[in-house]
């Protein structure tokens, strides 16, 4: 999979909900690729999780996501179909696009042959976004998106 398999109209709905949700993480996730591709944006449930457990969950959505529930049963079902699931997305609020340790470790445990966007939301603005891919035991970028004032 190529940047190229993000629509603009995509791009544009997931800034939109990076922005929206600002100053904690979105995420979601892409069924499909190109045009055809349905977007699944999701629940940010980090802050539920900190709030139940915070030792074992010491993250607030201000700084990680976690796609949960019946979110969480449709991203996994879908692997297992015709469309499945291509890329998972977050934001990232005043920090830039960079694929984290944490997303690293997060990711390699998931155990998803999928690719990841990250986009960089500031107070004003998405400055970018950026694509990772898994590469032996991290994530290398392979496409950058530039942003924009959503």
């Amino acid at each position: 999979m190529s940047g190229d398999a993000i629509s603009k109209a995509h791009l544009r709905a997931i800034y939109r909900q990076a922005r929206a949700e600002f100053p904690e993480e979105c995420c979601g996730f892409l069924v499909g690729t190109g045009a055809d591709a349905e977007l699944v944006p999701c629940k940010n449930r980090q802050n539920q999780l900190h709030a139940l457990d915070p030792v074992e969950h010491p993250r607030t959505a201000a700084n990680g996501y976690n796609i949960g529930g019946k979110e969480l049963l449709t991203l996994v079902r879908s692997f297992e179909s015709e469309r499945p699931a291509t890329i998972i997305y977050h934001s990232h609020p005043k920090v830039g696009a960079y694929f984290s340790e944490e997303d690293t470790r997060a990711a390699i445990a998931a155990g998803y042959e999928i690719d990841y966007l990250v986009v960089d939301v500031q107070e004003h603005e998405v400055v970018e976004a950026k694509l990772f891919r898994r590469d032996g035991d991290g994530y290398v970028e392979i496409a950058r998106f530039d942003g924009e004032a959503v």
